[in-house]
């Protein structure tokens, strides 16, 4: 028996398909296929990417296996899921989320979520568009009501007849530790309700996440914000303390009067009176642009393309700005870093010390020690270098600078010199570049080293000019100076002919360098003056 008589024997006619059958799936294979071709082509050449909206629209995320084929190209969810997107990509081209109190951004963001928007019609749009825009007023009054509204009721801090200088917001992290927007979104409207008072730019709605995400870690420890404006401590069950300045306060409940003008009692709607009490001064904040530039900075890279695929090494204490930056906010940050003591090179801003800490600190403070009040002109490279050499520094000489800055003179002097500033941001640039450091107004603290017998056998100096404040700080460091010591200064050049130290006669004094134009920012002639005291 050959191999097909064997196969009929035991399979007989069921074992052969019928001519027709095969031919009909491979009719409806072909046709498959060009159907399958077409969808491949169209969705190849689909520039507007219309199939994410039927998924968005008509896809169930809580659903297990496949998707209901029929209804995932039901028309009406993916109209409803292309009306949310372009009302979402509409709000964003203006800055009504920003003005919004959060209660209504998370109102709006949960339509745009359940795709519960109106149709997208130009009409609607433009008039939606209009009304929103006019309610900028009333979304002060709004935002300042949900702030208080929002405050931690089970704290007694917080008190229900208006605004106190310390109030209580439960829930700022989630228990993973991330942040929750929407209480998150409590601390921003109440920035932005300062920053109107202030007459400042108001803060991106999600400006106050990035702030708590960097507050965290600093548990319980307050922080200045937006220039004094606001203090703010965190605690790791997530509850946030904030503390606005007293006539922040009172304005505060200026607006819940103007709300509910009966259920403020008088007491919290008068101004607070002035003590003797010291209350911390409002500075200048920077831009919130600014901040937020600084906050975004990250460390800068070298690429090794000799190699493949090309390989990167993080440069030590070199940052970045991030890009896509407008002129005037990138000139600002950039003269942060400067003051903060970076050099700018080809890679980067490169530092001496280990910068991001600092920099993030200024980001969340939203200042730097002002320039006007503080007299912080950086001490130019070449000026710097002339002033010390001309201190013939020796090893085992004591070194003070007085109104160090960010230590452009320390840094060329001994590790160990002492160096003495007012501003707290400066002082930490000191620490970070490795000097002995004493916060203090240098003039209270010459005093008191004076009493103690303090002395130093080498001064250099770059004190602040205005008014005159150059004179008292030269005579306060000539007072330190030890028998045989030298003192140098940098001085405006009309020094010359008016300098006057401690006990005159003991000086042999000399001007023998003069700068035109030295510093950035003060169109001021200096000279070096080199003071030796006899022994």
């Amino acid at each position: 028996m050959n191999e097909a008589q064997l196969a009929d024997d035991v399979f007989g006619d069921a074992a052969l398909v019928p001519h027709d059958l095969i031919a009909g799936l491979v009719a409806e294979y072909g046709a498959a296929r060009v159907l399958l071709k077409r969808t491949a082509s169209y969705m190849q050449g689909d520039p507007q990417g219309v199939l994410r909206f039927f998924i968005d629209g008509n896809v169930d995320r809580d659903r297990h296996g496949p998707p209901d084929l029929k209804r995932l190209f039901d028309e009406a969810g993916a109209v409803a899921a292309l009306n949310s997107h372009f009302w979402e990509r509409t709000i964003q081209l203006t800055d009504v989320l920003n003005a919004m109190p959060q209660a209504r951004r998370t109102e709006w963001y949960e339509q745009i979520r359940t795709h519960k928007c109106p149709a997208f019609d130009e009409q609607i749009v433009r008039d939606t568009m209009a009304g929103l825009l006019s309610m900028r007023a009333q979304f002060l009054a709004e935002r300042v009501d949900g702030i208080f509204r929002g405050l931690s009721g089970e704290h007694v801090t917080n008190q229900p007849q208006g605004f106190s200088k310390r109030m209580i917001i439960a829930n700022v992290l989630t228990a993973y530790g991330t942040t929750e927007y929407r209480q998150c979104g409590l601390i921003n409207d109440l920035r932005a309700v300062i920053a109107k008072f202030m007459h400042r730019d108001e803060p991106s709605y999600q400006a106050s996440e990035t702030l708590v995400r960097a507050l965290r870690g600093s548990w319980g420890e307050w922080t200045d914000v937006d220039g004094g404006a606001l203090r703010v401590r965190l605690y790791r069950k997530g509850t946030a303390h904030l503390e606005v300045h007293p006539d922040i306060a009172w304005r505060l409940n200026g607006v819940l009067a103007h709300l509910y003008p009966r259920a403020i009692p008088p007491q919290f709607r008068e101004r607070p009176a002035r003590t003797a009490r010291n209350v911390t001064l409002i500075q200048r904040p920077l831009p919130f642009a600014v901040t937020a530039a600084l906050a975004a900075v990250s460390p800068a890279y070298s690429w090794n393309h000799e190699i493949h695929p090309a390989t990167r090494t993080v440069i030590t204490n070199c940052v970045v700005l991030p890009s896509g930056l407008n002129k005037h906010v990138k000139d600002e940050a950039e003269n942060v870093l400067i003051a903060l003591g970076a050099t700018q090179t080809a890679q980067g801003w490169q530092f001496d010390y280990s910068p991001l800490p600092l920099i993030t600190t200024v980001a969340v403070s939203g200042v730097i020690p002002d320039e006007r009040s503080h007299q912080f002109y950086p001490t130019p490279p070449e000026v710097a270098a002339r002033a010390v050499s001309m201190a013939n520094i020796q090893p085992n000489h004591t070194c003070l600078e007085p109104s160090a800055g960010v230590g452009n003179l320390a840094a060329l002097m001994p590790q160990q010199t002492v160096c003495v500033e007012v501003a707290k941001l400066r002082c930490d640039v000191l620490t970070a570049r490795g000097h002995i450091v004493e916060q203090a107004d240098f003039l209270a603290w010459a005093a008191a080293a004076r009493l103690a017998g303090r002395l130093f056998d080498r001064v250099v100096m770059n004190p602040p000019f205005d008014s005159g404040r150059w004179q008292a700080h030269l005579e306060a460091a000539s007072r330190l100076v030890r028998p045989g010591g030298r003192l140098v200064a940098i001085l405006p050049s009309g020094a010359a002919n008016s300098a006057r130290l401690d006990t005159p006669s003991d000086w042999a004094v000399t001007f023998p360098v003069k700068y035109d134009n030295a510093f950035t920012g003060a169109s001021v002639s200096v000279v070096i003056m080199v003071a030796e005291r006899s022994k």
